[in-house]
């Protein structure tokens, strides 16, 4: 599996409020951290179980992250870079996730350092038409009145193959495949 890390802190780069609400007031922040019955309500979860199983992982007890925003996507549209897959659709997720700690949140060289062991772990899974992209980015959280600022992860997990079904498994392998190497994170840093 292919699996590497930016970091994105430039002025336009993508920037989580959190928790949020779109502007519309249709979609919102929900807590399964702390209300694992909530992730009923996330309709990316609902139509893919690989995506709630993943999800439940990221905010179980023992987990040092949680689940912040979510999407799943199937395309043909690929670029370039994905040449190397050979393939010709894609499915593909991201997940955005914060520590749950807020001293851990506003720490940069702890993001780093858990993308950088993230993505040593993901390197080492078998070679497969899958690719984990974890993006370290900046968060504001607590809301308006006391933002406060610091970090957070966008992770981008994609499948690759020339049918949708396929590549769809191979994204549900990738995605075992992450939530397995952020449990070990996690339980390293207790």
């Amino acid at each position: 599996m292919d699996a590497d890390f930016s970091v994105e802190l430039a002025q336009d780069d993508p920037v989580l409020d959190f928790p949020w609400t779109d502007p519309d007031g249709k979609l919102s922040y929900f807590d399964v951290k702390r209300h694992p019955d909530l992730i009923a309500k996330i309709v990316e979860a609902e139509n893919f179980p690989e995506l709630a199983a993943f999800l439940r992982t990221l905010n179980s007890g023992r987990s040092a992250v949680e689940s912040a925003k979510c999407d799943v996507w199937a395309t043909t549209d690929l670029s370039a870079e994905e040449d190397i897959y050979g393939a010709s659709h894609k499915v593909a997720s991201y997940v955005d996730l914060v520590f749950s700690s807020d001293g851990r949140r506003r720490s940069f060289p702890i993001h780093e350092d858990f993308a950088r062991r993230l993505t040593d772990l993901l390197r080492r899974v078998p070679e497969s038409p899958a690719s984990v992209e974890t993006c370290l980015r900046r968060c504001f959280s607590g809301g308006a009145t006391e933002a406060q600022e610091g970090f957070y992860f966008t992770v981008y997990i994609s499948g690759y193959a020339n049918d949708e079904a396929t590549a769809r498994r191979n994204w549900s392998m990738a995605l075992t495949a992450a939530a397995d190497a952020l449990a070990r994170l996690s339980l390293q840093d207790e």
